[in-house]
């Protein structure tokens, strides 16, 4: 289980001095604990990677302030915190992927669905869950409607 594993880099972390991996990972590991008590269940692996999406996405957002602020020190230490929380997900498809299941949902939706970008987006993400980001797939999506 991917809490599990979590939990288990959190202790190699406390005993190799990692101070920052430490924090990003007890970081994480609360963020899991909040999603469980609003759930009131035990997370499984996919609302762990529901939960690291969203912390992956919100570092994303807060290099993208660093860097229009010009403060690189912490828009580096965002990308590096950024790539401890990437180990946590699970392999991502590549665009030439997810055109392929575009495609293959595009044909699978009727008429008047095919070319309506609400209904594909939310069959395609259904698919892909966590295997690829939103912002890729709705990309995706956009160049493949805007060909017809």
């Amino acid at each position: 289980m991917l809490k599990a594993k979590i939990e288990e880099q959190i202790k190699e972390a406390l005993k190799s001095g990692d101070s920052i991996r430490l924090s990003v990972l007890r970081f994480l590991l609360s963020a899991i604990k909040n999603e469980e008590i609003a759930k009131q269940k035990e997370a499984d692996d996919e609302d762990v990677v529901a939960v690291v999406q969203r912390q992956i996405k919100q570092r994303k957002e807060s290099i993208e302030s660093y860097r229009k602020a010009g403060r690189k020190d912490l828009a580096q230490k965002e990308e590096a915190e950024l790539t401890i929380l990437n180990t946590f997900l699970p392999q991502q498809l590549s665009e030439d992927e997810v055109k392929k299941i575009v495609e293959e949902i595009r044909s699978e939706l009727s008429e008047t669905e095919k070319n309506n970008f609400g209904k594909v987006m939310s069959a395609v993400m259904g698919r892909v869950k966590g295997k690829a980001d939103g912002n890729i797939v709705a990309k995706i999506v956009k160049e493949s409607l805007s060909q017809d």
